[in-house]
């Protein structure tokens, strides 16, 4: 498959989910992960947006490529 429809798939798949709750899982360096829970904000061209449930003015955003690379891991609830 080709780089650029893989994303493009992804892309799609977390624009369907846009408003729903989430697990996340995040490869922080070093063998640290972290895991938590989150709303999918919004789906820009090339990031998305989770907001933590645990803090409300905390936002994370991640590229689709990271997804890819499997750096984010996405559980949808």
């Amino acid at each position: 498959m080709e780089r650029g429809n893989v994303l493009a798939t992804i892309k799609k798949d977390i624009e369907s989910h846009v408003g729903e709750s989430v697990t996340l899982k995040a490869n922080g360096g070093r063998r640290k992960t972290f895991v938590n829970k989150g709303t999918i904000e919004k789906a820009y061209p090339s990031i998305f947006v989770i907001r933590l449930d645990n803090d409300t003015q905390r936002t994370v955003t991640y590229s689709y490529s990271d997804v890819l690379t499997k750096t984010v891991q996405l559980v949808y609830a």
